[in-house]
């Protein structure tokens, strides 16, 4: 009976105060595993966001900028849009130091008769998303084909009267191009602004950016002897994640990428 007992008998005070610190280490351990993880995953998906955000952004710019100069836009210079004149089809520090406005054609409709030697007449006013192409204010540019460019001087119904005679014979179907200008800035909170030069102002296409820059080259990699000349422009963004990571020590606890491009201009001196 008395070997029973003893067989039968529980855990000793010390036996449960050892098991307690020994639960209680690998808690904490776990709990700092989890914690360190969560963090990892914190700012591995800052940072994602930041790429993708400045991916995005440049992107859409390699896009636009790569086109400047469609639509022969050099026959209708200068233009004036929404008060502003351009000079060029690359308009560098425009509309403030260290900007740029580039002009091309965008938006397009299609000719839907016969033209005239200085009358078009087209399907539609606007574009498929219901955007105004042409009107006699700040829509007045038009490309035709995308081969001469005039001035819309009067409008009647969908017959555009053009500035001057056209060059060439557009047959039904050849699309009609509204001229634009697009420009593109960093503002003073660190957003990545597109203003097509529409009255609407600046739309963000990025945050937190912390550099713009763009640099210009002409036809043999050297700075051009003037925006004519312009034939490559170098992109420089660089942006940074949203929070800062306390335990990332430089640069204020943000981490940052940066992304350079060379866009080639592939409509700049093609001018018949």
């Amino acid at each position: 009976m008395d070997s029973l007992l003893r067989k039968n008998k529980g855990v000793t005070l010390i036996e449960l105060l050892v098991a307690l610190v020994i639960t209680g280490i690998l808690v904490a351990a776990i709990y700092r595993t989890f914690i360190g993880q969560q963090k990892t995953y914190t700012v591995q998906e800052e940072v994602v966001d930041m790429q993708q955000n400045v991916r995005a952004a440049i992107n859409q710019m390699m896009t636009e900028i790569r086109v400047a100069g469609f639509g022969n836009v050099s026959m209708v210079l200068p233009v004036t849009i929404a008060g502003k004149t351009f000079n060029d089809v690359v308009n560098p520090n425009t509309p403030v130091a260290g900007s740029v406005t580039i002009l091309s054609g965008g938006g397009a409709t299609t000719v839907a008769a016969t033209p005239a030697s200085n009358k078009v007449t087209v399907n539609s006013l606007t574009d498929s998303h219901g955007n105004t192409l042409f009107d006699t204010g700040d829509r007045k540019y038009v490309s035709i084909g995308g081969v001469e460019s005039y001035v819309i001087t009067d409008i009647s119904g969908n017959t555009l009267t053009l500035s001057g005679t056209l060059t060439y014979s557009h047959p039904v179907g050849t699309a009609v191009y509204g001229i634009r200008a697009i420009s593109y800035q960093v503002d003073g909170a660190g957003t990545l602004l597109r203003d097509e030069n529409t009255g609407a102002g600046g739309q963000a296409l990025a945050d937190n950016i912390e550099n713009l820059q763009f640099g210009y080259l002409n036809a043999n990699g050297n700075p051009p002897a003037q925006n004519a000349d312009i034939r490559v422009i170098q992109v420089t963004l660089r942006a940074r994640t949203d929070a800062p990571d306390p335990e990332y020590k430089t640069d204020g606890g943000y981490r940052n990428r940066q992304i350079v491009s060379s866009i080639h201009l592939k409509n700049m001196g093609l001018e018949p």
